[in-house]
């Protein structure tokens, strides 16, 4: 399930853009691309990202056409690099390139950072809807068919959690919760800070979902400490309450457990040379340090009192 795409190809299929048919061009691969080869195009006219896919879009529910869509949602919020063409028959979607520094998880603790993140999301989160729905414990379950199908390899005691897992959705479950549009894979590596604010970039998993997914992911994805990510919530919401932090560490723990299986559905079908299992194992382990946290019943009953006083006010 890697993406091989030599050079010659890539020129080929960069041939056939019309805003490059033709031009000179200096032709760089960007960092990262587990799923897609990611290079820097450089034209008199412009500087382009093209973003390449290839066959691993299937075993790890990827939808391209939804990737595009969220893009330019999120390109008209004022949060994504601008789309300038998509290709699904290249498997190119090329969008501008965004002059700025892209983030590492250290950065999160640089004065202000947090704060900037925090409104990119609200940005995001307040732009267009996107095209679908993303919601982990359909995607678990769905990734979990997929690696018992495929025989993939599965972390010792994985299923032994089914039930804490259930007891989170149980306590998250909110009739008067309205969805907004999640970039929902916010890595440090997604986020690219040009001095003046931070833009958001990647939309493989992209869809409307619930805001605290989002945070928690940024929180379990990036290793922000707890106090972190209250910081965080607190940016996001103009305050603190025991009933958002609550359901963001709870989120965070459900991209956790969910996550571990791509890393399970990457390491029995990829032939990149990157160790997916320990990607995997490092997510397995924090969820399963939540599971097993005194904190995790409070948690929940935060979560659904929250719930039960957004019920009454509606």
């Amino acid at each position: 399930m890697s993406f091989s795409l030599s050079d010659s190809e890539l020129n080929d299929r960069l041939d056939r853009l019309p805003v490059l048919a033709g031009r000179e061009r200096r032709v760089e691969d960007l960092e990262g691309g587990l799923t897609n080869r990611n290079v820097k195009i450089t034209t008199a006219a412009g500087v382009y990202v093209a973003r390449c896919s290839g066959d691993s879009s299937e075993l790890l529910v990827i939808d391209r056409d939804d990737e595009y869509f969220n893009s330019r949602a999120a390109e008209e919020a004022g949060v994504g690099a601008p789309v300038v063409d998509y290709r699904p028959d290249l498997g190119i979607l090329l969008i501008g390139y965004l002059d700025g520094v892209t983030l590492t998880a250290a950065d999160f603790a640089r004065e202000g950072v947090l704060a900037k993140a925090a409104l990119a999301c609200r940005t995001l989160h307040g732009g267009p809807r996107f095209r679908n729905d993303f919601d982990m414990f359909s995607r678990q379950a769905a990734y979990l068919g997929i690696v018992e199908s495929h025989g993939f390899r599965l972390p010792d005691g994985y299923l032994d959690f089914a039930g804490q897992f259930a007891s989170i959705k149980a306590a998250l479950a909110c009739a008067g919760l309205a969805s907004v549009p999640c970039n929902n894979d916010l890595l440090a590596a997604n986020f690219v800070d040009d001095g003046e604010k931070i833009w958001l970039i990647d939309y493989e998993y992209s869809g409307n979902n619930d805001p605290c997914f989002e945070l928690g992911n940024i929180w379990r994805d990036n290793g922000l400490t707890l106090d972190q990510l209250e910081e965080l919530v607190t940016a996001y919401y103009g305050r603190t309450t025991r009933h958002h932090l609550a359901r963001a560490r709870l989120q965070g723990t459900v991209s956790q457990y969910g996550w571990t299986l791509w890393g399970c559905i990457q390491n029995g079908s990829s032939t990149l040379d990157f160790d997916f299992w320990d990607w995997g194992m490092q997510r397995y382990e924090n969820a399963v340090e939540e599971f097993r946290s005194p904190d995790f019943a409070r948690l929940l009953d935060d979560a659904a009192a929250g719930n039960r006083d957004m019920g009454e006010m509606n």
